[in-house]
């Protein structure tokens, strides 16, 4: 974190690494917004390590400075187990059991913390989101390719839950219940809203959630489809969309400095 005056708010550097793109800004961490424009940079392909740790290069430098001189928050599609990848989503095998923080590390020379990409976004809700002040157990659920989970506690993260493995039903949740299987099997809002009901039923039977978060680009059409589940948390579109792994992960850098 970053501090140059009493005048001046906190500020940190994100970073989100996605199948297709790898994103960054910096962050008002007072504000939990960027205080730059974003930058997104085509993720290479193949997506092997070396390759991405040089893109990740690319966008802080680019940012000069602007990115700080403290330590850098990084999401990455994965578990993530002090700093190690143990599975890889969307990015090249050869990232399983890759030290990835301390790959980030050594390519940028300073201090960079990673976490689970929808790990990022659910603490950047329960910071400045949707689950601002809610005491107790928030669940958040990123419906897109699959689905990705945070599980976050009196404000505090809960890592690695990938809840949308849980077994519904003799499958793998996230193969009926995402985003992509509602568009790979032309479901309507409606019957996609049946998959989704026996999902969270699921969930809230497993951890009784005081709410529930989804988040992914569909939140952006919550009205089709929240209004259609009957849960007995309130459930309720992620706040800061698309923005939520930097600011997340621009936090958690903070945090542990």
């Amino acid at each position: 974190m970053t501090v140059t005056n009493d005048s001046t708010p906190p500020s940190g550097f994100g970073v989100d690494i996605g199948g297709s793109g790898v994103k960054a800004a910096p962050v008002d961490l007072q504000a939990g917004a960027f205080s730059h424009e974003r930058l997104r940079i085509p993720t290479p392909s193949p997506s092997m390590p070396a390759a991405v740790a040089t893109v990740v290069r690319d966008v802080v430098t680019h940012f000069g400075s602007a990115s700080g001189d403290g330590p850098i928050g990084v999401t990455f599609p994965a578990v993530i187990q002090n700093g190690v990848a143990r599975t890889a989503a969307n990015v090249d095998a050869s990232w399983i059991g890759t030290d990835v923080a301390q790959l980030f590390t050594a390519t940028l020379g300073r201090s960079v913390h990673v976490i689970n990409d929808a790990d990022a976004a659910g603490l950047a809700e329960a910071r400045y989101g949707a689950a601002r002040g809610i005491r107790g157990v928030v669940v958040m659920a990123t419906l897109g390719t699959g689905i990705g989970s945070a599980l976050v506690i009196d404000g505090t993260l809960v890592p690695n839950t990938e809840l949308g493995h849980l077994q519904v039903d003799g499958h793998d949740a996230e193969t009926r219940a995402a985003d992509s299987a509602r568009e790979r099997e032309c479901l309507s809002w409606h019957e996609w809203a049946k998959r989704l009901q026996r999902y969270f039923s699921v969930v809230e039977d497993l951890f009784w959630p005081d709410l529930i978060i989804v988040g992914g680009g569909v939140s952006k059409k919550a009205a089709e489809f929240l209004p259609l589940l009957h849960l007995r948390a309130p459930i309720v579109p992620a706040q800061l969309r698309n923005d939520a792994g930097i600011i997340g992960a621009a936090a958690l850098a903070a945090d542990r400095g």
